[in-house]
């Protein structure tokens, strides 16, 4: 990836953010006027000050770069994605730009499904990536906002209580996840370990079967035999 997931994070100040992304991405992706949609505040925010906050926000956890490969990746998914699957791909794609919300993986996916999202766990885990970084107050702020971020890409359920709930990617979702390992050097088994495919939380089973579907789809070059897993975006790349 072009940006190094250790130095940005919006999860300070805002969340995933995934209403105003989905009115700038439905808005734009056809046409590729990202930033212009931002600057012409198709947001509508209410004073110039909230506008550049957030468009800040946005343009640092999704780039809006029609020239970056993982942009186009994210925009050509985006197009073939029905609703469910949109905020999946956002959260996938913020994974490789945000260092908190990609640590706070562990500690969302370990939760059993049907138990309750603890903040004071999201707490803990801040701690103990980044001792005495933050005060107690900007802790659990932020812990509440990396909660906000899972829940607003399915993962988490319940306005108060905060269930954690099973996801289910297709096969875009799990060929973009691949992509963005791919992007980050990754290759063959350290694909399927990465980040990126960890975050949906499927067996490794069920990421084969999805893998062979988006093979089928020309989504992915995969093959896999004996102990040998081949992943390649080479054709798809070359068509992006």
């Amino acid at each position: 990836m072009s940006t190094s997931p250790k130095e940005i994070t919006i999860h300070t100040s805002r969340t995933l953010m995934y209403a105003e992304l989905a009115k700038i991405m439905d808005y734009s992706v056809d046409n590729g006027l990202f930033i212009n949609a931002l600057e012409d505040n198709l947001l509508s925010k209410t004073t110039k000050s909230n506008q550049e906050k957030t468009n800040k926000y946005l343009k640092t956890l999704y780039s809006f770069d029609n020239e970056a490969v993982e942009f186009k990746g994210f925009v050509y998914y985006w197009k073939m994605s029905e609703e469910n699957d949109k905020s999946l791909l956002a959260l996938l794609y913020a994974l490789g730009r945000d260092f908190l919300l990609a640590e706070s993986a562990e500690t969302i996916l370990k939760v059993p499904v049907g138990e309750k999202v603890k903040v004071e766990a999201v707490e803990e885990a801040l701690e103990s990536f980044h001792p005495n970084r933050f005060t107690a107050k900007t802790r659990k702020s932020v812990a509440q906002n990396l909660i906000s971020s899972w829940k607003q890409a399915g993962y988490i359920i319940g306005k108060v209580r905060g269930i954690r709930t099973k996801t289910n990617p297709t096969y875009s979702v799990v060929a973009f996840a691949m992509l963005l390992a791919y992007l980050d050097q990754k290759r063959g088994e350290l694909i399927l370990q990465s980040k990126w495919v960890r975050a949906l939380d499927l067996s490794e089973t069920k990421v084969r079967e999805l893998a062979v579907e988006a093979a089928r789809h020309d989504l992915v070059q995969y093959q896999f035999a004996g102990s040998v897993t081949v992943i390649s975006f080479e054709k798809f790349l070359s068509n992006l």
